[in-house]
């Protein structure tokens, strides 16, 4: 979703012929694809990058956080970006940038270059998701766009499952010598039939508002005071929290009080003001932020666990993440069809309540079975975290949403995006900082043992909080 606002003065265009539209959800969805794997499968290669850049701990976190940072940031703007400059432009550049990053990525001479292509990608990245739902409004009648997209589910759920299979079927192959540089590499060819089918495909116009502008300030400041938390959290641990840590997380806290200031007196502010005078989106803010921050560190820790604390390759851990990632599909397509419409709100406690529960059977079983674990003792409690998850996925925007206005939608769903890749690499930097101290001291299973309660503690706050959303999402 894309941080976009509702205009008048945006001009309606004509749907496409039905052959050529559906051309342009296949290209977005290519697209999609491409973003989700590279996520999935860059935790799932961390260790094996780690050791064959070298680097210690923060170089993981860097390679991991540097690419949902950067797409978090980029969000802020791109949705207004869409409108000044054109959709089907942005989206080109996006996609040519994000194919030019992957191919950096793969040929990465050591772990500095390796985490500049990375924020590259996620830049990249963040242009060219965002206008990918715009094209597909404009390329379909309303009246077969919710036809058109309903295989997309699906597909991005059985990508969820394949992700971790593939990355691990990757790296055993170890293709021409490639060892992990083939999960950067296989991007290469999907971004080209993308870039082939699209150039032709993709409409010229996708109801962009030419008056809308941009805040540079408020996007400064807001980068700014990202940017100010991110890199000591990620190297404050590392470097024994030098004074100039503190100093960058008090600078980034002042950063942000200064954009508030500046959004309040801004012509064109980056968020809608309104949005924060609705207490679901203001506590909504909270839960995607402890949602995604916790999930992040979870699906990072458990690789580190397989793979450096037991020793497994890559194939292993892939094959053993697949009860999670088959939990989550099969959640992800109930929750869409069935059960938030059913349940309503309550749907979202059902799913946090049973995510709490998966994590902690998977804290008593590292601490019950410990270095003599085997896949079968994972499965079950990785299958009930993924299915407990996997019930947020869709309809928690939704909700938060519940109570918005049809002009505060478009931007509140792009800023709650946002925050949700930002939250992503807030929890790798953080949590993934307490692991390494914990593990550096006490072992690989303590230091999962002590990530997973403070995933349980962090989702159980996220359920308390549920109550204070609409009873009913938006449609």
């Amino acid at each position: 979703m894309s941080i976009e606002l509702s205009s008048s003065s945006a001009a309606p265009v004509a749907p496409l012929p039905q052959r050529r539209a559906w051309l342009v959800l296949v290209v977005v969805v290519l697209a999609e694809l491409m973003d989700l794997l590279d996520t999935s499968v860059a935790n799932l290669a961390g260790p094996s990058i780690r050791a064959d850049l070298g680097g210690g701990p923060m170089t993981l976190q860097w390679v991991l956080s540097a690419y949902t940072a950067a797409f978090a940031l980029g969000l802020i703007t791109s949705g207004r970006l869409g409108d000044l400059l054109g959709r089907r432009r942005l989206f080109l550049l996006g996609l040519t940038g994000f194919t030019l990053a992957s191919l950096a990525c793969g040929l990465a001479p050591g772990a500095g270059f390796l985490i500049g292509a990375r924020v590259l990608q996620g830049l990249f990245g963040s242009v060219l998701i965002p206008q990918g739902m715009a094209l597909v409004k404009v390329a379909f009648p309303p009246h077969l766009l919710r036809r058109a997209c309903m295989p997309v589910g699906p597909i991005m759920g059985l990508a969820t499952v394949a992700g971790p299979i593939l990355a691990g079927w990757l790296l055993h192959l170890d293709l021409f010598g490639s060892q992990w540089r083939a999960i950067f590499l296989i991007n290469i060819p999907f971004g080209l039939l993308a870039l082939a089918v699209g150039w032709f495909a993709l409409p010229r116009h996708a109801g962009e508002d030419r008056a809308a502008r941009l805040d540079v300030r408020g996007v400064a400041l807001l980068t700014a005071g990202s940017a100010l938390l991110i890199v000591p959290l990620i190297q404050g641990r590392d470097l024994g929290w030098p004074a100039w840590t503190y100093v960058m997380i008090a600078a980034g806290l002042v950063a942000f009080g200064l954009f508030v200031a500046s959004e309040r007196r801004s012509r064109h502010p980056v968020i809608t003001r309104s949005l924060f005078g609705k207490r679901s989106f203001v506590v909504g803010l909270l839960i995607t932020g402890g949602f995604y921050a916790a999930l992040s560190a979870f699906v990072l820790v458990v690789n580190l666990l397989l793979q450096s604390g037991l020793g497994w390759a890559p194939l292993d851990t892939g094959f053993a993440l697949i009860p999670w990632a088959a939990g989550t599909a099969v959640a992800t397509l109930l929750s869409g069809a069935v059960l938030a419409e059913k349940l309503g709100r309550a749907s979202l406690h059902l799913g946090l309540a049973v995510a709490v529960v998966g994590l902690l059977g998977l804290w008593w079983t590292a601490a019950h079975f410990g270095p003599v674990i085997t896949v079968w003792e994972l499965a079950p409690a990785l299958f009930v975290t993924g299915f407990g998850t996997g019930l947020l996925f869709i309809p928690l925007f939704d909700f938060i949403l519940g109570d918005a206005t049809p002009e505060e939608v478009g931007t509140g769903a792009g800023v709650l995006n946002a925050a949700q890749q930002f939250a992503g690499a807030i929890g790798v930097a953080a949590l993934g900082t307490v692991f390494f101290a914990r593990a550096a001291s006490a072992g690989y299973f303590a230091a999962a043992e002590l990530v997973f309660a403070i995933t349980a503690a962090v989702f159980l706050l996220a359920l308390l909080l549920v109550g204070l959303l609409p009873r009913h999402a938006q449609q």
